[in-house]
């Protein structure tokens, strides 16, 4: 169970829900939000994680912890579901493909990540990309299927 954290803006007790995507710092409200998205500072990225570890290396501002405790529970998927994402052959070849990794690093630096979430699902390889990690985290249920 996580425990709740104090809102950096207004320093109400255990009440930050809400993470900054640009330097985790925790708010509990719009408000709070508004007043610290003018005075935020992102901060330094580190380079991207090896294919081989679902964990955040040394050093990065987020801990696991941070990354697997936001949102709720039904949006949550499991670190070992997570770690087929890097054994799968299919999702490599995918990501061989520059155009591809190139909208990735697009949505990752993007400030408005939604709306651009919105044209990217437009587009035909980047809803392949999608449809395969889905197909790896949450394999499709076999229906009508008659038991042998």
């Amino acid at each position: 169970m996580r425990v709740p954290r104090p809102c950096g803006v207004c320093g109400a007790a255990g009440a930050a829900k809400y993470r900054c995507p640009r330097c985790a710092a925790a708010y509990c409200s719009v408000p709070c939000c508004r007043a610290h998205k003018e005075r935020c500072t992102p901060r330094p990225r580190p380079g991207p994680p090896p294919c081989s570890s679902a964990v955040p290396p040394a050093g990065s501002p987020w801990s696991l912890e941070d990354i697997l405790a936001e949102g709720d529970e039904q949006d949550r998927v499991p670190l070992e579901k997570l770690e087929l994402l890097g054994e799968s052959a299919e999702l490599r070849n995918l990501l061989l493909n520059p155009h591809l990794r190139q909208l990735l690093l697009t949505v990752d630096q993007a400030e408005d990540k939604s709306s651009l979430m919105k044209k990217y699902m437009q587009e035909p390889l980047f809803v392949e990309f999608a449809d395969c990690c889905l197909r790896i985290v949450e394999p499709p249920e076999k229906e009508n299927v008659l038991p042998e």
